[in-house]
């Protein structure tokens, strides 16, 4: 969808009583998500397996091990990777939002067992159809919820989404209520996510607004922080978080990218920081507790 068409959606259903903003939300992104459902399947693959290498290259089994996801999405794409290739015990997924939908998992496990040779056999009293392995926490905020005891914690492109407040907290409660030598995994897409669908748009068109320039022009539903990687990393170490693994892409000078980068007015608000530290993406990054 064009963001300039996406952001008037937005706004509009943002107008709406919450109840009936977020049911038209609900089902406007049903109807997207079944036009993209294999799209997404493989896109949640490659993270996957980037997961895996990460896993790898930091000495982490996932063999066998708990783990908690923050942010579950419309289906359990991520969680079924873990659970069916990754071989791990558990997954608990926490989502501030209820979007699981028992018929839509029906047909979406069926598609996951054809195309990666496996038998999901859902719990007969599975009010999701889900597999006994994956737990379903809908309509719950981590920072108030009670932990279960996990290995791992894993996020894909949900941070970017978090008030700044809430990322602290939410870390601050994984610190306290999980042992020593957790990892805490985070794949983080901080570009601006309307240039996603145009690519005459700069991935940090978004800097160029003050806070109250941005806020008006964003809703509940595409919330975005524009947290920069140095931002995210002062939140981590403040909280005495180690960083154990961290990658990241930046503009290269040349490329168009770099020169729709270089049109952008950036806001004084961003002075400080190096066209490194603006430009920086696809942030994976491991925490350890």
């Amino acid at each position: 969808m064009n963001h300039n068409v996406r952001t008037i959606v937005f706004r509009c259903l943002d107008l709406l009583p919450d109840n009936v903003g977020r049911k038209m939300h609900h089902q406007l992104q049903n109807l997207l998500e079944n036009k993209v459902l294999y799209v997404r399947i493989k896109r949640t693959e490659n993270t996957f397996d980037e997961f895996v290498k990460i896993c790898e290259a930091i000495k982490i089994d996932l063999n066998q091990k708990s783990i908690i996801e923050i942010g579950s999405g419309w289906l359990p794409i991520f969680p079924y990777f873990l659970l069916y290739l990754g071989k791990v015990k558990n997954v608990f997924s926490f989502d501030l939002n209820e979007h699981y939908q028992k018929k839509r998992i029906a047909n979406f496990n069926s598609i996951f067992s054809k195309n990666y040779n496996t038998t999901i056999d859902a719990l007969f009293n599975s009010k999701y159809n889900l597999p006994d392995g994956v737990h379903y926490y809908p309509g719950e905020n981590i920072i108030n919820s009670k932990i279960p005891d996990a290995d791992i914690v894993v996020s894909r492109f949900v941070l970017e989404h978090v008030a700044p407040n809430d990322i602290f907290e939410m870390h601050q409660k994984l610190r306290n209520s999980l042992k020593k030598g957790t990892h805490i995994v985070h794949f983080i897409s901080p570009s601006d996510h309307r240039a996603h669908g145009d690519i005459t748009l700069s991935l940090q068109d978004f800097l160029k607004y003050s806070k109250p320039e941005w806020d008006a022009i964003q809703t509940k539903f595409d919330y975005h922080n524009r947290l920069r990687l140095p931002q995210y990393l002062d939140i981590f170490k403040s909280l005495g978080l180690e960083v154990v693994y961290l990658t990241f892409d930046t503009v290269k000078e040349g490329t168009a990218q770099y020169d729709l980068f270089k049109k952008v007015n950036i806001h004084s608000d961003y002075n400080s920081f190096s066209t490194e530290e603006l430009t920086a993406g696809s942030i994976n990054i491991v925490l350890k507790i």
